[in-house]
């Protein structure tokens, strides 16, 4: 039979389709042979043919059995049916993931919505207050000035008319001529006359007319009219990216840096701070610690971190509660520099960009900043040599209280440390509460829920008591500081749109809340209404700066005591915000610090202070001379946090990279 020539393009062209009956396998019939069943399957063509097809518009073009073609192309059906199905839970999570953050976006929008009316009404009646309080000022003092000047008027009018009336009648006297009338009249008026004449009377104005009215409205207009701001960013974890020394090497007790470059989803760089950004160290038991954050208000971040031990560690970097780019990473902490692998790990190296195999150690300064000097560790103990025994208070370790997890007695990095009459109150920050035990470590009670609407909490950091018994968080994720009963139950927050990041917050003698502002480097202090009575300081290394200062403590003299983390020294404040005088420099030596934290002040004004990378707490006088150490070799410590002394005088600490709070007999 001849067969018609043709490309296999040309042929398909003149199949015609078949025609499907119902059922499987045999449910086709070619539509071109009337009664013909296809068997064969033209690849080229990709049609079901039969025996006439082949020989005849199919001649050339290569077949196989169209049942192991149905089958093959079955289970390639069923593989990207079962890929699209596997999508699902995928989008599902995302969109879930979505509906969460414009919920909780909404809630901020209420919430701040809320502290706008609330601040402008407060403001409102301020000035009305205000108002009250000038016409108030104006009536008095128009009132004695009115006073002064018409009791002076009434004495010249009653003078006046006297005079006029002894005038009157003496010259009446005198113009009769009568003897008898002038002698009487002399007797009668003469010496009343020359009273009259010759009387002291307050002829010069006793008070003036001045009243005026000093208003510097237009400062206040200006400081109106940028009253406020909304603060966000657009920056997104999926293109947000870190690198830096941080990421490739790390050397036991040496301070270490990330920097964090923030994007949005396009890739552009963020160039505004406030981006809410967390990590955390994962070491090689399980166990969690954190460094600092440091906030250039550039769109980059810098992370620094100390490891206090070798090995294998991990990293998780989050924005917004998301894992950025190449998060979590893989970290090695070697003994010395020369210890650290030559390259870097897959994993990191692309997250730091390098195009190279062997990645070169980069300086890990951020824009701007300064070099640190870094302080070297000797091995061993940190007080095995005699050297940094001065004087040492032979203190022991009373108990210690916690472990990693979520559940009651246990912690998640905790952090600031308050006491009251007959408790202990913790700070537990990831796991978003406080946790109160006894003086002695029995635990009582807890209190608080995740989230950023008043009532919640994020990240506190910060803890006291108020002389009233109220507790005052600082929440460091929704900066504001919140004030909770006794028993937890939520009253106020202050501090809402002036503070950045509360890291630390103690009460003075005034019962005013001062509030160590982390991000903001400076000290605010509220009345616990919320009004804010001075605040002090700025970024930078001079007497009155800061840089991510901590926590702060308040002595005998109502004196601010606050420790300032990256310039590795301690300040003291008069309670107006002026500074006294300062103490510590970087270094691991007596009277030295290496990032301190938590402080507090013992009944003889010497002050306590947590040297967080050393891990150890020192004691000095109340001028700032170095006087000795807290005992803590029996029991380590690593990451010190906050400091407080409880009602019997010992001191307890938040050990923060052992997970657990520590109470040592403290000799006064």
């Amino acid at each position: 039979m001849e067969a018609q020539q043709g490309s296999p393009d040309t042929s398909s062209e003149e199949c015609t389709v078949l025609e499907a009956l119902p059922g499987k396998g045999s449910g086709l019939l070619c539509s071109q042979h009337k009664g013909k069943v296809p068997a064969l399957y033209c690849l080229p063509c990709e049609l079901a043919v039969c025996e006439d097809c082949i020989v005849e518009q199919h001649v050339d073009h290569p077949t196989d059995s169209l049942m192991k073609i149905v089958d093959q192309q079955c289970t390639a059906l069923q593989e990207r049916l079962d890929a699209a199905k596997n999508r699902l839970p995928q989008i599902r999570g995302a969109a879930q993931v979505l509906r969460d953050i414009q919920q909780q976006l909404s809630s901020q929008k209420n919430s701040i919505e809320e502290d706008i009316h609330s601040s402008f009404s407060e403001l409102h009646k301020t000035l009305d207050t205000r108002k009250s309080v000038l016409l108030m000022e104006l009536e008095v003092t128009y009132g004695l000035k009115q006073k002064v000047l018409q009791a002076q008027l009434d004495t010249l009018l009653k003078e006046e008319a006297a005079i006029n009336s002894n005038c009157s009648v003496t010259g009446e006297a005198l113009d009769g001529a009568s003897e008898a009338a002038v002698l009487q009249t002399h007797k009668d008026f003469g010496e009343r006359l020359s009273e009259l004449a010759s009387q002291g009377l307050p002829l010069q104005p006793e008070e003036n007319d001045q009243l005026e009215l000093m208003m510097e409205v237009e400062g206040l207009r200006k400081s109106i009219h940028n009253l406020g701001a909304i603060i966000t960013t657009n920056a997104v974890a999926s293109q947000t990216e870190a690198c830096g020394e941080g990421l490739e090497q790390s050397v036991v007790g040496q301070p270490t840096s990330v920097i964090i470059t923030t994007r949005d989803k396009s890739g552009g760089l963020c160039k505004t701070g406030n981006a809410v950004i967390s990590a955390e160290i994962f070491t090689p038991d399980g166990s969690v610690t954190d460094g600092e954050i440091l906030d250039h208000k550039n769109g980059t971040y810098e992370f620094l971190y100390t490891l206090h031990k070798e090995g294998d560690f991990s990293l998780a970097l989050r924005l917004y509660d998301q894992h950025i780019k190449g998060s979590p990473f893989r970290l090695k902490a070697t003994s010395s520099p020369d210890d650290s692998p030559p390259t870097t790990s897959g994993a990191n190296a692309a997250s730091t960009g390098s195009s190279e195999g062997g990645a070169r150690r980069r300086s890990a300064k951020s824009p701007g900043s300064r070099s640190r000097q870094k302080g070297m560790r000797r091995g061993g103990s940190l007080f095995s040599t005699p050297k940094k025994k001065v004087n040492p208070i032979e203190d022991d370790l009373i108990f210690r209280i916690g472990t990693k997890g979520r559940n009651k007695g246990e912690f998640t990095n905790l952090q600031g440390v308050a006491a009251s009459s007959d408790s202990i109150l913790i700070a537990d920050s990831n796991n978003q509460c406080v946790q109160i035990f006894s003086n002695q470590g029995e635990f009582l009670s807890r209190f608080g829920v995740r989230g950023r609407s008043p009532g919640q909490l994020q990240r506190p950091t910060g803890v006291a008591v108020h002389p009233n018994g109220d507790i005052i968080i600082a929440d460091y994720d929704n900066k504001w500081v919140s004030i909770f009963t006794s028993d937890g139950k939520y009253k106020a927050k202050l501090g809402s749109g002036r503070l950045m990041g509360p890291k630390g917050v103690s009460v003075d003698q005034n019962g005013h809340v001062i509030v160590v502002d982390n991000k903001a480097c400076m000290v605010f202090i509220f009345q616990p209404s919320g009004k804010l009575v001075t605040k002090f300081g700025s970024r930078g290394n001079g007497d009155r700066q800061f840089a991510g200062p901590h926590f702060a403590a308040v002595n005998n003299n109502n004196e601010i005591i606050v420790t300032d983390f990256h310039n590795h020294s301690v300040k003291v404040f008069s309670a107006e915000g002026e500074f006294l005088l300062k103490f510590g420099s970087n270094g691991e030596g007596n009277g030295q610090f290496n990032a301190p934290t938590g402080v507090a002040v013992d009944v003889n004004g010497n002050i306590i202070v947590a040297d967080w990378g050393n891990s150890r707490i020192q004691v000095f006088d109340g001028s700032g001379s170095f006087l000795s150490y807290i005992n803590t070799a029996a029991d380590p410590l690593y990451g010190p946090q906050g400091l407080a002394l409880t009602s019997d005088g010992h001191v307890v600490v938040a050990d923060s990279g052992n997970h657990c709070f520590k109470v040592y007999r403290y000799l006064q």
